[in-house]
């Protein structure tokens, strides 16, 4: 028996998840030609494996004091030597790895959390509550960075839930701003008029056509922003202001091998080098997805 032609026709009509997974397939291919974000991609994904496997590759406790084996230098016992009260450097950067990369991320994603949705309904509604809204981001901004967050745990006591927060604060004023101009732009296109017309309701509007079409700018801002929080977090560990001893933190081991930086660098030295590491890996990656998600870029 033959095939019915709608059999065929319908056969080639793609489904609708084909679309955004052949996006997705375009997206990452597009990555791929971006060296540089790819050896960011693989240093975070090293840090992230040595910080879950830490117990597997160092044997030492990062918070137990060897005062016998305070500031000795690097030897097979202690790969990247010991710090001033005797526990193992390599251990502490493993493990804090763990404490630094959670900061980036919860303070990121508070940021998200608060700023998309203000930025969306700010922009999309206008009138006084896009004023009030752009008023106190404006006041946020006209701080730097560091030093709003460090008014804010400040204010709040250090800690670690302190530092993600006044961090995750410090973010959000940019994420407001950026959703808002892709919704200014966004509510005027025909496709929203459409749905208005129909009676869509404006909750559903925002989050079902307005956001998935901006998150784009939100990806890769939301990644360069990851090592930012690391370098502020990093800032108030170093002034005592962050993650409290003996928790590892590499701020706050930077901070406490500061005052042993000619007679024992390693202190310094090895701390310093990891936030320099994930910063830079973070803003290679942005990078790379700027350059992906761009949709000029899309027919070449």
């Amino acid at each position: 028996m033959s095939t019915p032609a709608y059999a065929t026709t319908e056969a080639a009509v793609p489904t609708p998840r084909a679309a955004p997974a052949r996006a997705g397939l375009e997206t990452w291919r597009r990555f791929r030609r971006h060296r540089a974000a790819l050896l960011g991609l693989a240093v975070l994904a090293g840090f992230a494996l040595l910080a879950a496997a830490a117990p597997l590759v160092t044997p030492y406790d990062p918070v137990v004091q060897q005062l016998r084996d305070a500031l000795q230098g690097p030897s097979r016992a202690h790969p990247l030597g010991t710090d001033f009260l005797g526990r193992d450097i390599l251990a502490r950067l493993l493990y804090g790895a763990r404490y630094t990369l959670i900061i980036g991320f919860l303070a990121v994603a508070l940021g998200l959390v608060v700023g998309v949705p203000l930025g969306a309904i700010s922009g999309y509604y206008g009138g006084w509550l896009d004023l009030v809204a752009q008023r106190f981001v404006d006041i946020l901004l006209s701080f730097p960075g560091f030093l709003l967050a460090l008014s804010l745990v400040a204010t709040l006591g250090p800690g670690l839930e302190n530092v993600v927060i006044s961090v995750g604060i410090g973010s959000m004023p940019f994420f407001v701003r950026l959703v808002r101009a892709s919704t200014l732009s966004l509510r005027e296109q025909p496709y929203i008029e459409a749905a208005r017309v129909v009676g869509v309701a404006d909750v559903a509007i925002i989050f079902r056509h307005i956001l998935p079409n901006a998150t784009a700018p939100v990806i890769v801002q939301a990644t360069v922003w990851l090592g930012q929080a690391i370098l502020v977090a990093a800032g108030l560990g170093f002034l005592g202001l962050g993650v409290q001893p003996p928790t590892p933190e590499w701020g706050a081991m930077l901070g406490e091998g500061r005052n042993y930086i000619f007679s024992n660098p390693n202190l310094a030295t090895f701390p310093g080098l990891a936030i320099f590491a994930a910063v830079l890996a973070f803003n290679l990656v942005g990078d790379g997805l700027r350059d992906a998600l761009d949709p000029r870029l899309r027919t070449r």
